[in-house]
């Protein structure tokens, strides 16, 4: 198993592959390529020593391809990385390395996942990919790929499922004390942190006004009424700056008050009432839409790593 690294590479795209399968042992045995044999210095500024350089790697069992903050730096890795792949049983990407594997020609067709905020990106450079903006890892045949950072580690237990079954990654899982399996995807991040931020002087205080009290009422005409603007021009102002309808971004920001209640002990009806949702079945229908799960069991899930664990211990995986 080679990781290729290249300089401006994200640290813990390149160290979460080598902990999971150290953690894993024998038969693995990862090892550090990069485009000349040289060290290469991360993101961060350390430095990452090279076991070889990518143009002698030979029969790669497994290629994984970490990302970099510039995703320039993954662009220009496209031609290296189609050479590794093709010496490659299968192929991953950690982050925005999925730009790499796009560049190389090995995600045309397929269906693919990158960091949350370079999705839209990846999509709009290559239209033959079909990107799943909120997809944790995703497979499709051989070739796999994997959301933001510490998704890598989510990936590479995926990757250890699939050789050696899930008893081998819920213990190394242990061991690393993180899930097996998270619940939800990349919808689990803030609605803040994925809008994009807008001074615009109608948006702005509309934002601010759904984000301070999410159960109230946020009808498109209510919103309309306190911008001074026609529910038309209100939804055009919306997707322009934010990408998204008022609607759209209204449940957002109520589901992400209901998970926080729930994280909080709050039980699915009151979750439901205080954060703007309504219902139980409008909450579990939200959930659905944008965690892939069921209020209880994201609940279940989240409480085995806080509540039921107990300190210091590792999560149920």
């Amino acid at each position: 198993m080679w990781v290729f690294a290249f300089d401006g590479v994200r640290l813990l795209d390149v160290s979460a592959p080598l902990e999971v399968f150290a953690t894993a042992g024998a038969p693995y045995r990862v090892r550090v390529c990069t485009p000349d044999g040289r060290d290469v210095r991360t993101s961060c500024g350390l430095r990452i020593g090279a076991d070889g350089a990518a143009g002698t790697v030979t029969a790669v069992g497994t290629l994984i391809v970490p990302g970099a903050v510039e995703v320039a730096r993954c662009v220009a890795a496209g031609p290296q990385v189609a050479e590794l792949a093709a010496r490659s049983a299968r192929v991953a990407s950690v982050c925005t390395g999925a730009f790499a594997l796009a560049a190389a020609g090995l995600l045309d067709g397929r269906r693919a996942a990158t960091h949350w905020e370079h999705a839209a990106e990846l999509a709009r450079r290559h239209p033959a990919v079909e990107v799943l903006a909120d997809a944790i890892h995703v497979r499709d045949g051989e070739v796999w790929s994997s959301a933001g950072v510490t998704a890598g580690i989510d990936l590479c237990l995926a990757l250890l499922e699939e050789d050696r079954g899930a008893a081998a990654a819920r213990a190394v899982a242990r061991d690393l004390v993180v899930f097996l399996q998270r619940p939800g995807g990349q919808s689990q991040f803030s609605a803040a942190s994925r809008t994009p931020p807008t001074g615009h002087p109608v948006v702005r205080p509309l934002l601010d006004a759904v984000a301070a009290d999410p159960a109230a009422d946020h009808s498109a005409p209510a919103l309309a009424r306190r911008a001074g603007v026609s529910v038309r021009h209100l939804a055009r102002l919306f997707r322009d700056r934010t990408g998204v309808t008022p609607a759209a971004y209204v449940e957002r920001v109520r589901v992400e008050a209901a998970r926080l209640l729930l994280e909080g002990g709050a039980s699915v009806t009151g979750a439901a009432a205080r954060s703007g949702l309504g219902s139980d079945e409008s909450l579990r229908r939200a959930f659905a839409r944008h965690f892939g799960v069921t209020p209880s069991a994201y609940v279940a899930r989240f409480r085995t790593t806080t509540t039921a664990s107990g300190p210091g211990s590792a999560p149920e995986a």
